[in-house]
């Protein structure tokens, strides 16, 4: 299964991981020197979400935590929410 959003699409980036060593000039050092570069990967924040189609159906899919955040998908309701009993009833008196 791939490590891929099904919102948005994100996946898996390159860069590289880059050791320093020394004391930064600005707290009284002589500065920093790259020591090292190696290739690292950038993996999305994923998680298993159920989540409510447009169509009515609940389907379980792989969310980036950002989409969860900017309201993209809408979360299944797991349980009916509390109804106070007598709400909306016309009291009589």
């Amino acid at each position: 299964m791939a490590r891929v959003c099904e919102v948005c699409g994100k996946s898996t980036q390159v860069g590289n991981s880059v050791e320093l060593r020394g004391k930064a000039k600005y707290l009284g050092g002589v500065g920093t020197k790259v020591t090292g570069i190696s290739r690292r990967k950038f993996k999305p924040n994923l998680q298993s979400v159920k989540v409510t189609t447009p169509n009515g159906t609940n389907k379980t899919m792989r969310v980036c935590v950002a989409c969860l955040r900017s309201g993209a998908i809408k979360k299944a309701v797991r349980a009916k929410p509390f109804a106070v009993p007598g709400e909306g009833k016309a009291k009589a008196t």
